[in-house]
């Protein structure tokens, strides 16, 4: 497996989309994690990251302008106990709501599949990062279209048992831009995650996204030993 290098990654594509990033830190006390939207859409670049309880939600920047909120606005991370759930869309709320029921991450899935914005019928992503005594795994999801046709949805799952440290994984919605975008292809990659501070990440991650296009990012340390966390917002509209 190729290891990517953070920075090259993100300056690869003007467009990934939304991104998730899931990993373990250099010095493996932490768990860490990156969520960022893209949008190209006056209506998609119309939002916010905001703090909701432990995780956080989008929200219109000008209500005024929002057009249609279906598939933008949602809660992209929730915490369930020990497990923190990411995701690009309202299934976050799904595997919430099912896990709290005892069913798995792969099974809450099983209920959903790609968003409903023919052509593009963009991917839903999601990860989720469990801790458990001291240590943490992690497993990341992709519902797509079987090559860009809506009649059939293609699951993938990848669990990831004692995480390297230093390593991480990076999956995102589209391959590359188009019309319409292809869906991302593979394997999450696997990143280099840099020995920084939150905000040193943070200021790496939002740097490295294409300047028209970037729209929210979210990023989270959580301590493996306490479940401690923090976390860090930058929205390009202020």
């Amino acid at each position: 497996m190729e290891i990517k290098n953070l920075r090259d990654e993100l300056n690869s594509l003007p467009y990934h989309g939304r991104g998730i990033v899931i990993g373990k830190s250099a010095d493996g006390k932490k768990a860490v994690t990156a969520y960022f939207i893209m949008g190209r859409s006056e209506n998609s670049r119309n939002r916010v990251f905001v703090e909701d309880g432990q995780g956080i939600r989008t929200q219109a920047f000008d209500e005024s302008k929002m057009v249609d909120p279906h598939l933008i606005i949602y809660a992209p991370v929730r915490v369930l106990g020990n497990k923190t759930i990411v995701t690009n869309g309202d299934q976050t709320d799904t595997i919430y709501e099912l896990m709290d029921k005892q069913m798995t991450f792969e099974q809450a899935l099983r209920t959903r599949e790609f968003e409903d914005d023919a052509p593009n019928y963009t991917p839903r992503i999601s990860g989720i990062i469990h801790l458990e005594n001291g240590d943490m795994n992690y497993a990341m999801s992709i519902l797509k279209s079987a090559d860009g046709d809506g009649s059939s949805c293609q699951r993938y799952t990848y669990a990831y048992s004692n995480p390297l440290c230093g390593k991480a994984k990076f999956i995102h919605t589209y391959k590359c831009d188009g019309n319409p975008l292809p869906s991302f292809e593979g394997e999450p990659k696997t990143l280099e995650l840099p020995d920084v501070s939150i905000d040193e990440l943070t200021d790496l991650i939002w740097t490295n996204l294409n300047e028209d296009n970037k729209v929210s990012l979210f990023v989270r340390y959580i301590d493996l030993a306490t479940g401690e966390y923090e976390s860090r917002i930058v929205n390009k509209n202020k």
